[in-house]
């Protein structure tokens, strides 16, 4: 896929900005239907509990770096590029929406230019609008809100009038409480339930049902082992056709779960357990699966459909 014109730093005036080249957009309907979809994760933010301050320091984003992540992204087989600019981890602090916007729209202006379908991660409608505006057709552009049971009543009727597909988490509060949530009778019968209440806001907003895909919200409000409930029941996700995009990569509990004696592993040290819940989650017939490795993860669900075939 050529998008650049010279890899940056190669000559003058050659920074990535300057070098991306447009390209055929992306197309909702282009995307591989015969295996597990890919999702690269680009976080533009200072606190991200993987990547947070790799693009943002005091405050200042180094677009530049943030636009070539997204493009190795898109050329590393990513089928969509997801592109957030606040973090919303456990405990996470709030981040304005013309923040967040000021944060990502340079990188997801480039992401399109360079022809990649690009998922946007926010709970902001004002960010959505923003980067749906900058996508050069609807089905060019996917809205990620993670927001669950208190998403903005603005979300569904933007996601509405603007024909785009969304992605609902479930979720039951905002980042800096939501932990004091998890508290179930039956996890997954639960957020089940609780993703259909989701799910009906945008329906009676006048969202078609085809334009939304679900995510069960691995970490957002659930302890560890409500996670792995989760995962270990992941056929009653996906029992009905639904499309179900997965998030675990590198996240806490696969953390817990390699600790030694020096304490949690660290999230750089989590890929292999990564691809050891992408190799699940695809052959349970998960729509997509959100990751920081993009190559390795494509090679597992790559395997994954040969042996479903």
């Amino acid at each position: 896929m050529d998008t650049l014109g010279a890899m940056p730093g190669t000559g003058p005036n050659t920074g990535v900005l300057r070098v991306v080249r447009k390209a055929a957009p992306a197309h909702f309907d282009q995307l591989p239907t015969d295996r597990t979809l890919i999702m690269g994760v680009l976080n533009i933010t200072p606190d991200s509990f993987s990547d947070g301050g790799r693009f943002v320091t005091d405050g200042k984003v180094d677009h530049e770096l943030a636009v070539k992540a997204g493009l190795a992204l898109h050329q590393a087989g990513a089928d969509i590029v997801d592109v957030g600019g606040e973090s919303t981890r456990p405990g996470a602090t709030p981040t304005k929406a013309r923040e967040e916007r000021e944060r990502i729209i340079t990188a997801v202006q480039a992401l399109f230019t360079a022809g990649a379908l690009v998922s946007v991660d926010t709970r902001h409608p004002e960010t959505a609008e923003a980067a749906i505006a900058a996508a050069p057709h609807r089905d060019a552009v996917l809205i990620n809100d993670v927001s669950g049971l208190v998403t903005d009543p603005a979300m569904p009727e933007l996601v509405a009038r603007t024909g785009v597909r969304v992605i609902i988490t479930h979720n039951r509060d905002v980042p800096e409480t939501m932990q004091d949530h998890a508290v179930y009778d039956d996890v997954v019968a639960e957020v089940l339930a609780e993703l259909d209440q989701i799910r009906r806001r945008y329906l009676d907003a006048g969202v078609a049902q085809e334009r939304i895909i679900v995510d069960p919200g691995i970490g957002f409000a659930k302890t560890a082992e409500q996670s792995w409930t989760l995962l270990r029941h992941l056929d009653r996700f996906t029992a009905d056709g639904t499309r179900v995009l997965l998030g675990v990569s590198r996240k806490g509990f696969l953390g817990e779960l390699l600790a030694d004696s020096s304490g949690r592993r660290p999230a750089e040290g989590r890929d292999a357990a990564t691809l050891a819940l992408t190799a699940l989650a695809a052959d349970a017939g998960v729509w997509a699966v959100r990751v920081h490795d993009v190559e390795a993860n494509l090679d597992a669900v790559r395997v994954i459909a040969q042996l479903r075939t």
